[in-house]
C-alpha cells in the first residue's frame, strides 16, 4: 500500500512522462500540462491525434484503457489521474 508521499511522487513521475508523450505526438517541445487541459486547448490535438496519443500513452504505461474510461475522461487532470490509478493496480494488483 503506498502512502500518500509516495503517491505524489508516483503522479509526478507519471505527469513527467506524459508531459513528453504529449510534445513527441504534438511535436511541440515547449508543451506544458495543466490538469484543466482539453483538446481544444493543444494545438494539432484532432480525433486522428487522439488516437495516436492514447496507443502512445498504452505503449509507455504497458496498459489498456476500456472504452468507457476513454469517454469519461475530460482533460489531462482526468488522464492523470486515470493513469494514476491504472499503474497503480499493474505494480499492487489487488488479490483475486
Amino acid at each position: 500500500m503506498m502512502n500518500v508521499l509516495e503517491k505524489n511522487m508516483e503522479l509526478q513521475q507519471i505527469h513527467s512522462a506524459l508531459t513528453d508523450i504529449f510534445r513527441r505526438v504534438f511535436n511541440d517541445p515547449n508543451l506544458q500540462l495543466q490538469d484543466s487541459m482539453t483538446a481544444k486547448d493543444v494545438a494539432g490535438w484532432d480525433s486522428l491525434n487522439h488516437i495516436v496519443l492514447i496507443s502512445e500513452i498504452e505503449t509507455q504505461f504497458k496498459i489498456k484503457f476500456k472504452l468507457r474510461e476513454l469517454l469519461n475522461m475530460e482533460s489531462v487532470g482526468d488522464l492523470l489521474r486515470l493513469l494514476g490509478t491504472k499503474t497503480d493496480a499493474v505494480t499492487n494488483p489487488r488479490p483475486v
